[in-house]
């Protein structure tokens, strides 16, 4: 039987590039992030307009079937982040509650400074999708800033 490996990634491959492996870790771990955030954001914004949020709601949302739905709420259920039963609604639980609203707040930062850059509204919304889930809290925070002096 083969051992997993649980130490850490490298931080310094043997062709010298320090910092490479590590930014390639935390590219992987948004990217894990990346999915419980959309989905948690969309549960939020499906509450917000019809009271309540459906598998199917859901499905139409995400652009994916609701077989890829239920795995995945069932991953968020088994990470504390939603409350959800066969047949039922969906909700956040209030861990799923804080990656929401943490997730819609990077997206209207992510937003407003691409506007702020000039970039046409339907496409920073596009183009924020991608970038809000990897973005450090410094350049967030840098963002805001500058979104915030363009005003």
């Amino acid at each position: 039987m083969a051992k997993r490996r649980t130490s850490k990634p490298r931080t310094r491959s043997k062709g010298g590039s320090t910092g490479t492996a590590e930014r390639h870790a935390r590219t992987r771990i948004a990217h894990r992030r990346e999915r419980a955030e959309d989905y948690a954001e969309a549960i939020a914004d499906q509450i917000a307009q019809t009271g309540e949020a459906r598998v199917v709601d859901l499905a139409r949302a995400m652009g994916v079937s609701h077989v890829t739905v239920v795995r995945t709420l069932a991953r968020l259920r088994r990470d504390g982040l939603v409350e959800a039963q066969p047949y039922r609604s969906i909700f956040l639980t209030p861990a799923g509650e804080v990656v929401a609203k943490a997730s819609q707040k990077r997206h209207r930062v992510v937003v407003a400074f691409l506007a702020a850059l000039g970039v046409p509204k339907r496409i920073a919304e596009r183009d924020a999708e991608g970038i809000e889930h990897h973005v450090s809290a410094e350049t967030l925070a840098a963002m805001e800033r500058f979104a915030a002096m363009r005003e």
